[in-house]
């Protein structure tokens, strides 16, 4: 080997061990994470879940940034257009990777422009029905849409929102037609006209469903991810009722702006699935219907790349349109 040669091994390694260095000293001052949603909602609250378990690993405050509007997309371009120093972090998750199909023009590239950190969480839904209407199973409900076709209305939180695509997934999977009621402005309203029956279904997250499932007035057709949930460990998926692969999970993840460091990439990863491990932040996330779910970052970047063209798909065949 020639001595240039070892000159550039040398200076390779040299750089090597001081990135890891660097990386393992990270953080050394507060960490900013955006949150692109309004206070109290469920991206807020996880990201003050995890942001302060974070805080108390680091031994560094985790500032929570509410930026909110564009469904999500202002504090996504905030961060990506951010320094790419692991200072600035995004939490997001299924309506940014529904928005890349469902906006005809974003001022980001969510795959060119973020760096997927570390997944926090999934959130099932459930398929409730009202209970005036004559089903009491997922087979039972799509026998019934196909004998009354487009007589069913089904609502949700708006054009394009996560459980709006849901049930046009079930109608794609169960080949039936029935007609979208959408709301805006969040889903009270919505959850209202379905206790009075002004409409007759819907996909509804779970903690929000629950007080009326146990009271009677909802009733629960099967739960939309790929495994039961531990609060409703009785009902079936909707894939085990009646129409196999059926897959709708909601999910947040932290992001950083593209160019991120590997070894700050992989030491956040780390401490995510860390504290995501912890016992009292697994009951605090159950208590919201949400189970852990953290991937390596080669896993969770192929996930992302793949939730983007799964809800392509639907976005294209239900000829959604953003609000």
């Amino acid at each position: 080997m020639s001595a240039l040669k070892r000159i550039d091994l040398f200076f390779l390694a040299a750089l090597f061990i001081s990135n890891i260095g660097w990386a393992q000293d990270f953080p050394q001052r507060p960490v900013r994470v955006v949150a692109p949603f309004s206070p109290g909602g469920a991206t807020d609250t996880l990201a003050r879940l995890v942001g302060n378990k974070l805080a108390e690993r680091w031994g560094q405050n985790a500032l929570i940034d509410n930026r909110v509007g564009a469904s999500g997309n202002i504090g996504a371009d905030y961060v990506a257009k951010s320094a790419p120093d692991g200072y600035t972090l995004l939490v997001a998750g299924t309506p940014h990777v529904i928005g890349v199909s469902l906006f005809q023009k974003l001022p980001y590239d969510m795959v060119r422009d973020l760096t997927p950190i570390n997944r926090f969480a999934t959130y099932p839904s459930a398929i409730v029905v009202h209970p005036s209407l004559p089903v009491k199973s997922v087979t039972g409900l799509i026998a019934l849409a196909k004998a009354r076709p487009s007589e069913l209305n089904f609502g949700s939180a708006g054009n394009g929102s996560p459980n709006h695509l849901a049930m046009e997934l079930f109608k794609s999977m169960g080949k039936v037609k029935m007609v979208h009621i959408p709301y805006k402005g969040g889903s009270g309203q919505m959850v209202g006209d379905l206790l009075a029956g002004h409409i007759q279904l819907a996909s509804l997250g779970l903690p929000p469903a629950m007080p009326f499932v146990k009271a009677g007035k909802l009733r629960v057709l099967a739960v939309t991810g790929a495994s039961r949930s531990s609060l409703l460990p009785d009902e079936p998926t909707v894939s085990e009722a009646g129409l196999p692969g059926f897959d709708v999970t909601s999910w947040y993840g932290m992001f950083a702006p593209a160019g991120l460091p590997a070894g700050i990439l992989q030491k956040v990863n780390e401490d995510i699935a860390a504290v995501l491990a912890t016992p009292d932040l697994v009951k605090r996330l159950a208590l919201l219907g949400a189970d852990p779910a953290p991937l390596s970052t080669d896993n969770f970047r192929n996930f992302v790349r793949d939730e983007i063209t799964k809800w392509a798909k639907v976005v294209k065949e239900s000829g959604a349109k953003a609000d």
